[in-house]
């Protein structure tokens, strides 16, 4: 269960609350340091690391509250 507050995944049609971050970047659109995210539920995590890794745009993936913790939110 979720509230307004809750990062939700990003995968199309999930409504769970989302425990990792997958930050990538589009080099033919991004300069090297930008760092575009992706939040994922730990069913889909897999599935997005898959579809941007084949794109070789996947960077890194680490739990969301590292990451919050970190200052990246």
């Amino acid at each position: 269960m979720s509230d307004e507050t809750t990062p939700i995944c990003s995968a199309k049609g999930c409504r769970t609350a989302a425990v990792w971050v997958l930050a990538w970047n589009n080099p033919k659109i991004h300069t090297p340091e930008r760092r575009k995210t992706w939040i994922a539920c730990e069913e889909h995590r897999e599935h997005l690391s898959q579809f941007l890794g084949v794109r070789g745009f996947l960077k890194d993936v680490v739990p969301l509250a590292d990451w919050e913790s970190a200052g990246n939110a």
